[in-house]
């Protein structure tokens, strides 16, 4: 069946199979390698992106399920200014270390913080329970967080 989805605003149309996941044709048919590929049972958070502004674990979405939709995934959130203020914390504040699970707390932390400006810690750990991260216990996620939603707000005081 002939898809078509938009990613970080261009549209890619392509002939899938109806069994075809999201986290495959982002990564294969658009060439978008930032949605991580983890799982394939919602458990760890790796591809999580936005459909339609909300975020998904992209392998419980299947491709065709997209059609016509919205989807960002992690190579959207820079924008022509530069990194977003979420990328920037991750640099900051070390919020990774093999990077695996880094796209989905990402795009997991960005959409909290368009939600919830000023989160706290419990808000950050509870927006980020459903993501796994192997390598570093957390803390260092949810600074990096709190650095981007902290940053945003002296950015607005300042503007």
């Amino acid at each position: 069946m002939q898809i078509s989805i938009t990613i970080n605003g261009e549209t890619v149309t392509r002939d899938v199979e109806p069994r075809r996941l999201l986290v495959h044709f982002i990564r294969e048919d658009a060439g978008l390698r930032g949605t991580h590929w983890g799982c394939d049972t919602s458990n760890c958070g790796a591809c999580t992106v936005w459909l339609d502004g909300k975020p998904v674990k992209s392998c419980t979405v299947l491709a065709a399920q997209a059609d016509g939709h919205e989807v960002k995934t992690v190579e959207g959130l820079e924008t022509a200014d530069g990194l977003d203020p979420i990328q920037q914390g991750f640099i900051e504040c070390h919020g990774l270390q093999c990077g695996f699970c880094t796209p989905g707390m990402m795009m997991t932390g960005r959409a909290l913080i368009d939600e919830n400006p000023n989160p706290s810690d419990q808000e950050i750990r509870e927006a980020i329970s459903g993501q796994i991260c192997r390598c570093t216990g957390y803390n260092n996620i949810v600074k990096a967080i709190r650095w981007a939603a902290e940053a945003e707000a002296s950015s607005e005081v300042n503007a």
